[in-house]
């Protein structure tokens, strides 16, 4: 037991002994500085200065630019130009995605590649009859007081009726005989008009060109985009006289008809309307004698 009581008195001696350091000139042993210390004292004195160069460490790497020098540690700037390269690089894929949609649809407009779509014309009419029978179509009071209105205003105003009543004109891209009709049923979505070699070939209406190459099957192809979701194309042309991203007017000279690519049987324009990704008849639209 007594040797157990040492143990602690003889730990907390050692802890309270006094020491001096004495700091001596080395020429002339003269005593120039001399400090008390324990072990204890040591001990504290060094876990107080180890506590703040921890903490000034951590101040200097968390609120200056210091830490950009760290290795491991990145600087803001780089972190801002990387958020925003990732913004981009997501706005930019699904640009992307969006013109790899558009080039395909315009793949399927110089392929003809299309599914026509069946309509049961007797199930659009009763369905026309059932809407027409729920609305009640008796004037009222109101409504024929604004008619009579409206029908004096109208009658004296000139620039009211001389106003045309189309606003959307097609213009024949060339006049000719036409040689092949529109045929939905044998996937032939164009009419192809006999036309003298190096006629010229004209925009039929205003828009942007955003197909303007040559392909193998078809020759030269001009492929315009209008207003109202309407695309024209012209192939079998012998040249283009226009770029991708020109915009052309109404009449406006685009190419030059000839008798271009593997699937042209003699100088002809190959002319094709489409509207919303669905081909339609020229013919209905546009004369071409």
């Amino acid at each position: 037991m007594s040797k157990k009581r040492q143990k602690p008195k003889k730990i907390k001696r050692k802890l309270l002994d006094k020491y001096r350091m004495v700091i001596l000139n080395e020429n002339t042993f003269e005593e120039r500085l001399s400090f008390k210390l324990t072990r204890l004292n040591v001990f504290v004195m060094g876990s107080l200065l180890a506590i703040f160069l921890i903490s000034l460490t951590y101040l200097l790497i968390a609120y200056t630019p210091l830490r950009e020098y760290i290795p491991g540690y990145s600087s803001t700037a780089l972190k801002k130009k990387a958020t925003e390269l990732s913004y981009k690089t997501d706005s930019l894929q699904q640009a992307l995605v969006m013109n790899d949609r558009y080039y395909e649809s315009i793949k399927k407009v110089l392929s003809g590649d299309l599914s026509t779509a069946d309509f049961n014309k007797d199930s659009i009419v009763q369905a026309v009859k059932l809407e027409a029978s729920e609305v009640d179509f008796k004037p009222i009071a109101e409504d024929s007081l604004l008619r009579q209105k409206v029908d004096k205003e109208d009658k004296y105003n000139l620039f009211e009726s001389a106003t045309s009543a189309t606003n959307f004109v097609l213009f024949p891209p060339v006049s000719g005989t036409i040689s092949e009709t529109y045929n939905a049923k044998e996937k032939h979505y164009a009419v192809d008009i006999v036309v003298a070699k190096d006629t010229p070939v004209k925009a039929t209406a205003d828009g942007i060109v955003i197909f303007s190459e040559w392909t193998a099957s078809t020759g030269y192809v001009v492929i315009i985009e209008h207003s109202d979701g309407l695309i024209s194309v012209y192939k079998h042309n012998t040249a283009v006289n226009k770029e991708q991203g020109d915009l052309v007017k109404s009449g406006e000279v685009i190419a030059t008809a000839g008798n271009s690519g593997e699937l042209s049987t003699g100088p002809h324009l190959h002319f094709e309307l489409w509207n919303d990704g669905y081909p339609i008849n020229p013919t209905n639209f546009i004369d071409f004698n």
